[in-house]
């Protein structure tokens, strides 16, 4: 179950409420939607790593084509579906990594040397963790992503991040949700949509 923010370590917190692409359904009046409040919290804690949370509120979830959970492991297309995703960068290089984490509990992790050009060849050295809560309006899910998945950079480093989300309905069609939109047609892969920044830990804790 996701940690209570009581349970939370003394580390800094950062919280942002997503918003449709304004080509998704009823991005011109979302409160007409099935979605309401889509929020994503994200913080480093102290043993490493990253932690992402994403919370679906004031939505109403017969609405939405919510993944069944399934055997926890990697799976590809995720985002064909609901979807929650999280895409790091390091400052001054092109390359990054996307994180996709479905409500089934199933993930998948990528790693491109630049915008869409995905390495091929990429494995991942180790599987986040996934826990996932429904809820009467909505659910809540967040992934533990361990150092060994984060980029490649120093204890302490500010990585760029951006938060986003699908949510496919159940009239088939599909959201696009994130802090920001810079293209005509939804991009997560945008770097300039890279506005958050992630500071690593400065040390793992022993």
């Amino acid at each position: 179950m996701p940690l209570s923010p009581a349970d939370r370590p003394r580390v800094p917190l950062i919280t942002v409420g997503l918003r449709p692409h304004p080509s998704s359904p009823d991005a011109g009046a979302p409160a007409s939607g099935p979605v309401g409040r889509l929020l994503a919290t994200m913080y480093a804690p102290p043993e490493g790593g990253a932690v992402f949370e994403f919370r679906l509120e004031d939505s109403r979830p017969g609405r939405l084509a919510i993944p069944a959970a399934r055997t926890p492991g990697p799976a590809d297309e995720l985002w064909k579906h609901t979807c929650f995703e999280v895409f790091l960068g390091v400052p001054g290089e092109s390359q990054y990594r996307e994180y996709n984490f479905s409500p089934s509990g199933q993930w998948a992790v990528y790693a491109f040397r630049a915008w869409r050009e995905r390495i091929a060849d990429f494995v991942p050295a180790t599987a986040p963790e996934l826990s996932i809560e429904h809820t009467q309006d909505g659910l809540l899910l967040e992934a533990y992503v361990p150092a060994a998945l984060l980029p490649v950079v120093p204890p302490g480093t500010d990585l760029q991040v951006n938060l986003a989300a699908v949510v496919e309905r159940k009239d088939g069609r599909h959201e696009y949700w994130a802090l920001r939109h810079v293209a005509a047609q939804p991009d997560f892969h945008a770097r300039d949509t890279f506005v958050l920044a992630l500071t690593t830990a400065p040390r793992a804790v022993a």
